[in-house]
């Protein structure tokens, strides 16, 4: 994969839309992958490159609103823009509803696609980002010791040493020195920090 590069998936049953499109988004920079089915898209083997899905609403087999559906079970999390021969207002609040990032009505005004694939990559790209970061928190917290695991929370929470000892029967100097284990393990800088990285963790938080 090319620095930079961002794939757009486009899933039209209409090989001349499909042409048309492939073109415009060609010419300014994208790779292009075309699908005229549903279950073309999924049987392909496809970049891991940021990107986002052009898809029709109306297809052969799985429908656009089916196949977004699909998508989600399978947790494939490339942003959509549904695009429709008909201005359905009912249609197009249930796919927004069901995470589409735009809904567009045929014929397409170039620039109008241009910028919801912008805006559809500028997402990908900045979920992959935050899973990259949680992922790294992950295997921070998975470098603490079972026993730092269980008072990671009571810290997050705002519970004092003596608190902690006292769940534990420990003494609070062991207590200390676990907590300073837990911020320099996380390289957390502060309590307010510890506490940040304990709600993207989703880690329980004990009263």
């Amino acid at each position: 994969m090319e620095q930079g590069e961002t794939v757009v998936y486009i899933i039209d049953d209409d090989e001349s839309v499909r042409e048309g499109l492939a073109d415009l988004l060609r010419s300014v920079g994208h790779t292009v992958q075309s699908f005229r089915s549903a279950q073309e898209f999924l049987d392909s083997k496809r970049s891991d490159a940021p990107g986002c899905i052009v898809l029709d609403v109306r297809l052969p087999g799985q429908s656009g609103l089916e196949f977004q559906r699909t998508l989600i079970r399978l947790h494939v999390e490339l942003p959509i823009i549904f695009v429709s021969g008909h201005a359905d207002i009912p249609m197009s609040v249930r796919a927004v509803k069901s995470g589409a990032i735009e809904f567009l009505t045929k014929p397409l005004h170039e620039q109008q696609l241009l910028d919801a694939v912008q805006v559809g990559i500028e997402h990908d790209l900045g979920r992959r980002e935050q899973a990259k970061a949680i992922g790294e928190l992950q295997q921070r917290f998975n470098s603490l010791t079972p026993r730092e695991r269980e008072i990671f929370p009571l810290i997050a929470s705002g519970q004092r040493n003596k608190q902690i000892a006292a769940q534990f029967d420990l003494s609070e100097m062991t207590v200390k020195v676990h907590r300073s284990q837990i911020m320099r393990k996380m390289s957390a800088s502060s309590l307010v920090d510890l506490v940040r990285m304990a709600d993207k963790l989703a880690v329980s938080r004990r009263s």
